[in-house]
């Protein structure tokens, strides 16, 4: 592999990885509404889905491809319902936590993550265009998925901390603030479904 695309594949993890998605999105509002103490256990739930979902791409490239569409076809749609359903959450969420006895979940993330089309396609596409042309062994394959999983963690640390920073101003416009995340996240659901 040429350090053109290697550079490239990097290019392409970053602007994938930071770009607005369902669980970078969610991360940020969770920071907003509950902060990074009560939030752990969700962000636990995107980092670890977000390497879970990795490998899975890596096994499937490697040797499972005929599985990929219908797989792919299947979460393609429990991800859409599955944002919907968060949009509308995130959407009548308050910056109130103490009034709340249920705190964001490792499964919340965790799930999230596994019905995330967008990483998957994420994981499948930097392996099939910038990888498999080069390396073939499954640890090759596996090695990249996982730093292209990190790439994706450092991303969503950075949504949350932005999420902390806005937390002061958040609590005076979360009703905008909320409308305009769970319009990001139907926007994220539309997408999935027009591919």
């Amino acid at each position: 592999m040429g350090v053109q695309v290697l550079f490239s594949f990097v290019i392409y993890a970053l602007i994938n990885a930071f770009t607005p998605g369902p669980g970078n999105i969610l991360a940020l509002n969770t920071m907003t509404n509950y902060g990074w103490k009560n939030g752990k256990p969700l962000y636990l739930g995107i980092f670890s889905g977000y390497f879970f979902v990795q490998a899975l791409c890596a096994l499937f490239i490697f040797g499972l491809g005929n599985l990929i569409n219908p797989l792919m076809n299947v979460l393609t749609y429990a991800g859409a319902i599955y944002i919907f359903w968060l949009a509308y959450q995130v959407a009548i969420s308050k910056p109130d936590t103490k009034t709340s006895d249920k705190l964001p979940s490792f499964w919340i993330g965790f799930v999230l993550q596994v019905v995330n089309v967008k990483i998957f396609l994420f994981g499948i596409t930097a392996l099939t265009g910038y990888i498999t042309p080069y390396y073939s062994s499954l640890w090759m394959l596996l090695f990249f998925e996982m730093v292209i999983a990190t790439v994706g963690t450092i991303a969503t640390l950075t949504w949350i901390f932005f999420g902390g920073l806005l937390q002061k101003t958040y609590i005076k416009h979360y009703r905008i603030v909320n409308i305009i995340l769970a319009i990001l996240l139907l926007q994220c659901a539309v997408a999935l479904l027009l591919q």
